[in-house]
């Protein structure tokens, strides 16, 4: 079996991007690590762009050559032990830290995002109170501290929308239950609403809401997830391949097998046909959200 087929790419893609991000840091070119690795060039273009699995051993080497912190050391060497895995699961304090997120990095290298969520606002479209209403409900035993880092990440991560450079392109498609369910209160709802049709207005977004007069579709079935693709080189072919990101209770799953990705691409279509278009949504919205205000 080849390696392109023993599993995901994207803990190589992952390792590779950090890595490479390391060495700029040390402010070496790919000539000179080589040179005090003792590898050749051609093999640090192959892991900086994630076509080869790592031992854990090696990353240890890399990142003593380029400086890298303790706790950096110690997530990518964990990364590594995933390189070779057939489907990822990523366990969150298992063998990659927790504080090492993993999607945040695939998060700023997407060109497009199809985003389908049943429960709950979308990370990059939450308002901080209503970021912070769900943070505090899934971390109930944080400090108040810890929750307002958490709260200041997410926030952050909403600048690649407006980004200067290729900000991504999102399509969300919302199910009708996120918008009645007042997380925070109907105070913190209302904003929240608010700023879905405000992010509505971004000519790099598009929010549609799946009504409840649309029945059974397959978003039931599958449960909230993205699909996130990359820019594509001057070829015209992806830089890197789709990857599904599913969010779960204790993890997250990383798809990116053609197969896997074209059942959620083909969910995704099923949606798109039962979504209302960008005016009803927007007009649902601001009537759920008059409701809530009075």
């Amino acid at each position: 079996m080849t390696e392109g087929t023993t599993g995901s790419t994207v803990p190589r893609r992952q390792l590779g991007r950090y890595l490479r991000d390391l060495r700029n840091r040390s402010r070496l070119t790919v000539r000179a690590a080589g040179a005090q690795l003792e590898w050749s060039e051609a093999k640090i273009w192959r892991i900086e762009t994630g076509q080869t699995g790592m031992r854990s051993l090696d990353v240890e080497t890399m990142c003593r050559i380029y400086g890298a912190p303790a706790d950096t050391t110690e997530a990518l060497m964990g990364l590594a032990k995933e390189t070779k895995a057939r489907g990822w699961w990523h366990s969150y304090g298992d063998v990659v830290p927790e504080y090492f997120d993993v999607y945040i990095g695939l998060e700023e290298a997407a060109a497009h995002f199809a985003w389908y969520e049943s429960e709950l606002v979308p990370g990059l479209l939450q308002t901080e109170d209503y970021a912070r209403a769900v943070i505090r409900a899934d971390k109930p035993h944080e400090d108040d501290a810890e929750i307002e880092r958490r709260v200041s990440v997410r926030m952050a991560r909403q600048t690649l929308l407006t980004r200067v450079t290729a900000p991504p392109m999102l399509d969300i498609v919302l199910n009708e239950a996120i918008l009645h369910r007042p997380v925070g209160g109907s105070t913190v709802m209302v904003r929240q609403l608010e700023r879905l049709i405000e992010a509505d207005v971004l000519p790099t977004v598009s929010v549609r809401v799946v009504p409840f007069g649309a029945g059974v579709h397959r978003g039931i079935m599958s449960g909230p997830f993205e699909i996130l693709r990359f820019p594509a080189n001057t070829n015209g072919q992806d830089t890197e391949p789709p990857t599904v990101y599913v969010e779960g209770f204790i993890g997250a799953l990383y798809l990116d097998k053609p197969h896997e990705v074209e059942r959620y691409d083909a969910v995704f279509t099923n949606l798109g046909e039962l979504a209302l278009d960008e005016t009803a949504s927007a007009e649902l919205i601001t009537r759920v959200a008059r409701e809530l205000g009075q």
